[in-house]
């Protein structure tokens, strides 16, 4: 065998290997790098509400403390948590708490999503994303589903369903978060 030969099947064996590393870690995304508490938030992209949308990332919260929360307006279990956000949102917002709620509503319910938030008179910000991109984002399998997120973009608590978000516990994770420096 000579030298080229050699080279040729040094080349295969490294783009059969490759080709492997890559197909394992497109189907293994979610156990190699999985979004829990201590990694950093992924980026995420949604669109305002407003009459002309505005697109925000999770870049306009940065060096803020963020509640994230995914939801639907067709989940029973979101409509029961959103008034303890609201009230966290009511004495935390003036502190640097930011709370952002991503409907995940099938493309064309922005006007629900407007009526949802009217009813439940909600000051936060209410965001959209059509194509529920963050679903894959954030390896969200259920609503609702909600993380907080450090001024330094690390996720302190990962919960799925409801919580009682103005809750002393809840409040006191805040606070410290609130404490650090950005």
């Amino acid at each position: 065998m000579t030298a080229k030969q050699q080279w040729a099947i040094v080349g295969v064996v490294v783009a059969v290997l490759a080709g492997g590393l890559f197909t394992a870690s497109h189907y293994l995304r979610d156990e190699l790098l999985p979004v829990t508490v201590g990694s950093k938030a992924p980026v995420f992209e949604a669109v305002t509400l407003d009459e002309t949308p505005v697109t925000k990332t999770l870049k306009a919260y940065k060096g803020d403390v963020v509640l994230l929360n995914v939801w639907a307006t067709t989940c029973i279990p979101c409509r029961v948590e959103m008034p303890s956000m609201q009230e966290l949102y009511k004495v935390y917002q003036p502190k640097g708490l930011k709370i952002v709620a991503i409907s995940t509503d099938m493309p064309g319910s922005a006007q629900a999503i407007r009526d949802f938030a009217k009813e439940y008179k909600l000051t936060f910000d209410v965001l959209y994303d059509s194509v529920s991109a963050i679903n894959q984002q954030y390896q969200i399998y259920g609503y609702p589903y909600s993380f907080i997120i450090s001024r330094k973009g690390v996720i302190h608590k990962k919960w799925i369903g409801p919580d009682d978000w103005n809750s002393a516990q809840n409040r006191k994770l805040i606070d410290q978060l609130l404490a650090e420096a950005p």
